[in-house]
């Protein structure tokens, strides 16, 4: 179904940008407003993966 293959890669691309996230926080040269606007994407990847899940289970 495609709602599954959606939420399968909005899932991968949550994990690619918390394996950035912390990377980034491990540099010393980290900025700031990138892992802050990281860290946004990351929260509204996760509302959609939510959202989605919510629709899958009410199938």
């Amino acid at each position: 179904m495609a709602i599954e293959s959606h939420l399968e890669t909005l899932e991968r691309k949550h994990g690619a940008l918390e394996k950035e996230i912390s990377d980034a926080l491990l540099s010393p040269a980290s900025d700031d407003l990138k892992i802050s606007d990281m860290k946004r994407r990351k929260l509204m990847l996760k509302e959609q993966i939510e959202k989605l899940k919510s629709v899958v289970t009410h199938h």
